[in-house]
C-alpha cells in the first residue's frame, strides 16, 4: 500500500483562536444536537455554494476551468485528512455509492456484522445476489461494537475482507481500526467512515477502502462525498459500474475504453464542481484547526452532556470511555417515559434523533453553552414529570 504521509494535523500546536475560528463557522439555531443526521452547513460551504451559483450563472471566459478544479481541490483536501494520496480518491454523491462500489467489487467473504447502518449489509447482499461471487459472513457482536476480538474468533481462510462503520451510527461506539487491522493482516478493511470523519482522529491508512459523505459531522451539505482506495484495493477489486470518467483515455473514444486502473474507475460521469467545492471547504476547514483538535473539543462538550443525563437520572447507554466515543450520547429512559423525555426535549428546543426506545443527541465542536442550557432545562422538565 503506498500512501502519503498522514497529514491530519498541522505542524504547531494548534491554538486557542484556531479553535474558535472553527467555531465560527457554527451558524445554527441553539438547541442543535442532530449532526448524526445532518450537520447545518458551515459558514465557508454557504459562501461557497454562493460564490461558485454565480460563477455558473454568468458563465464568463475562462471562468468554467476554475469550476472544473473543485474536485482536486476536494481530493486534496481528503487527503490530507486521510493520508491517502489524492489520485486514490475519487468524488462520491454519498457514502452508500461509494460502499456499493466496494462490495460490488469484492469476490470471496466478507465479514460484518448485520447491525451496521444498513448500507453495509444491503450492499453485501445485494453483490451477493447479483454477481454471486461474494459471501457475506454476519459477524457475531455485543450490542453491534464491531472489535478485534470479535472479528479474530469468527475469521477463517476464507474471509477475504472485513467491512466496519468507524463509529457506530446507534451507539457512538469507536472501533478501533488498528486493532482490527492487525488481526486480520492483509485481508481487505473497508471503512463506513461516515458517522466519525472529520470529528474522530482516525489512523485511515490502515484501512483498503474509505467511504464517506460530507452531510454530518462535515457539514458541507448532501451530493458531498469521496472514496478513497489503497492500491492493494485498486488491484483486488473489479470496477463493476465505471462509466465516461473511469478510464484513462480522453473522450471522444475510439473504442469501448477499459477502465482506469486507478480509483477513478469507480466514476461514473463527471462528478458535482459545486457539491465539491462545498465540502473542500469544509474540509479546509478542518485541516486548518485539525481533527485531533476537534475531536478534544468534542469530548469535553460530550462529558457535560452525560454529567447533565446522571444529574436528572437519565439512563446514558452509549460509551463513557472517552476512547470509546465521538460525539454520539445516547439517552435510553423507561420506556414508559420516553415519549416524556422526548416531548420536553421538543419544547426545549433541542434537535435530536429518537430511535428504537432511544435518544441520540450528537455534540460538535460548535454546540453552544446556549444549547446546553436548553438541554438542561429539557432534562429538568422531563425530571421533575417523570416523578409524578
Amino acid at each position: 500500500m503506498s500512501r502519503s504521509t498522514p497529514a491530519s494535523e498541522p505542524d504547531e500546536p494548534e491554538t486557542a483562536s484556531g479553535l474558535e475560528t472553527f467555531r465560527a463557522g457554527f451558524g445554527e439555531v441553539a438547541g442543535y444536537l442532530n449532526y448524526g443526521s445532518v450537520g447545518p452547513l458551515a459558514a465557508s460551504a454557504v459562501l461557497e455554494a454562493a460564490r461558485w451559483n454565480d460563477v455558473l450563472a454568468s458563465a464568463t471566459p475562462g471562468t468554467l476551468g476554475a469550476v472544473d478544479g473543485q474536485d482536486e481541490r476536494m481530493r486534496t483536501a481528503v487527503g490530507t485528512l486521510t493520508g491517502f494520496r489524492a489520485d486514490q480518491v475519487v468524488a462520491q454523491p454519498n457514502t452508500s455509492q461509494g460502499l456499493m462500489h466496494a462490495m460490488f467489487g469484492l469476490s470471496g467473504t466478507v465479514l460484518l456484522s448485520r447491525l451496521e447502518y444498513p448500507t453495509l449489509p444491503l450492499a453485501a447482499e445485494r453483490a451477493a445476489e447479483h454477481r454471486h461471487l461474494l459471501t457475506p459472513r454476519w459477524l457475531e457482536t455485543r450490542r453491534g461494537h464491531v472489535t478485534a476480538e470479535s472479528v479474530r474468533e469468527q475469521l477463517d481462510d476464507t474471509v477475504t475482507a472485513v467491512a466496519v462503520s468507524l463509529v457506530d451510527y446507534r451507539t457512538g461506539y469507536v472501533c478501533d481500526l488498528e486493532a482490527v487491522r492487525e488481526v486480520i493482516g492483509d485481508r481487505l478493511l473497508i471503512v463506513d467512515a461516515i458517522q466519525g470523519f472529520g470529528v474522530v482522529d482516525a489512523p485511515y491508512a490502515v484501512a483498503d477502502v474509505v467511504a464517506s459523505g460530507g452531510q454530518k459531522w462535515m457539514r458541507a451539505g448532501w451530493g458531498t462525498g469521496f472514496l478513497a482506495l489503497s492500491d492493494r484495493a485498486v488491484e483486488r477489486l473489479e470496477p463493476v459500474f465505471s462509466g465516461v470518467t473511469g478510464t484513462d483515455e480522453a473522450w471522444p473514444f475510439s473504442a469501448t475504453p477499459a477502465p482506469s486502473r486507478s480509483s477513478r474507475a469507480y466514476s461514473i460521469t463527471r462528478p458535482d464542481p459545486l457539491a465539491a467545492a462545498r465540502f473542500a471547504a469544509s474540509l479546509e476547514d478542518t485541516v486548518a484547526v485539525g481533527t485531533a483538535t476537534v475531536h478534544a473539543a468534542i469530548a469535553e462538550l460530550t462529558a457535560e452532556v452525560i454529567e447533565l443525563a446522571d444529574e436528572f437520572g437519565v439512563a446514558v447507554v452509549s460509551s463513557r470511555d472517552e476512547h470509546e466515543r465521538a460525539g454520539i450520547v445516547v439517552l435510553e429512559p423507561e420506556e414508559s417515559v420516553l415519549d416524556t423525555l422526548w416531548t420536553s426535549l421538543e419544547n426545549h428546543g433541542v434537535t435530536a434523533t429518537m430511535r428504537a426506545g432511544a435518544v441520540r443527541l450528537s455534540v460538535h465542536a460548535g454546540t453552544s453553552r446556549q444549547t446546553l442550557d436548553q438541554l438542561r432545562g429539557a432534562l429538568l422538565s422531563f425530571a421533575t414529570a417523570a416523578s409524578y
